[in-house]
């Protein structure tokens, strides 16, 4: 009788085997775009929170305040300012009583303009010139680099400088400047308009003077200032014996 063989069961192994772990799904990244999210009101937190915002109120009102304080303080002290410039001014004025200089241009002579010559001309000036100071109590010390000049027609015809010399207080000073042009090219125009002027003895000039100067009041003597005189002066020829029709000088002052 034949033997029976039976299938051999193998027995398990003692480490199975590791299961696979499945990789998770990958999130699929929503399109670009713009979107509008829409969270309740009472999910919205306040920040700060009551308390902080409280407190934040308390310190950050108090800024307002200082600054009012120090604009109100500095407000204060330029009108204190300018009422002490007020009355420093009112003494001064009732102490001194300032009055303005006055010039005026007493004569000139006039060479080597002759109009009917063949340009280039080079003419020359010798003015007069009568400044009087009327203050009491202020002298003027006439500088260094100052100008004169002579206009026809904005044409400038020469050019010189002032003496340098001190003016006291309730003085009158005559003083005489020469005053050279060289090179100077008239247009047609304006020699047919002085010809026409020198027939009716009637030639308009115009003299600009600008001299720095210091004022002495007292015993103070101020830092240099600039004076500006402007002259309109008609006079009958351009001749060396030409005589001043008319005279009229304004001036103004640059403090600075």
């Amino acid at each position: 009788m034949a033997d029976r063989v039976h299938p051999s069961v193998s027995s398990p192994s003692p480490h199975p085997p590791p299961e696979s772990t499945p990789n998770p799904p990958e999130k699929s990244l929503p399109p670009a775009g713009t979107y509008v999210i829409q969270i309740p009101k009472d999910q919205i937190f306040r920040h700060p929170s009551p308390d902080n915002a409280r407190r934040y109120h308390k310190y950050t009102g108090r800024k307002p305040r200082r600054s009012r304080r120090c604009c109100c303080w500095f407000l204060s002290l330029a009108a204190l300012l300018i009422l002490l410039l007020a009355i420093a001014a009112g003494i001064f004025y009732l102490v001194f009583r300032p009055e303005a200089p006055s010039y005026s241009v007493q004569d000139i002579s006039i060479t080597g303009f002759n109009v009917s010559s063949e340009p280039p001309i080079s003419p020359g000036f010798n003015v007069t010139v009568r400044a009087e100071n009327p203050n009491k109590k202020i002298s003027i010390y006439y500088e260094k680099d100052s100008s004169v000049r002579v206009y026809h027609s904005d044409v400038n015809l020469c050019n010189g400088v002032l003496p340098a010399f001190h003016q006291p207080s309730r003085n009158v000073t005559v003083f005489q400047t020469k005053l050279k042009g060289s090179g100077i090219v008239l247009t047609s125009a304006v020699r047919e308009t002085l010809l026409n002027q020198q027939r009716q003895g009637n030639i308009p000039l115009k003299l600009k003077l600008k001299a720095p100067v210091k004022i002495k009041v007292g015993s103070v003597k101020t830092w240099t200032i600039t004076v500006k005189v402007s002259c309109d002066v008609t006079v009958d020829k351009l001749t060396a014996a030409s005589k001043i029709v008319s005279n009229e000088c304004d001036f103004s002052v640059r403090l600075w």
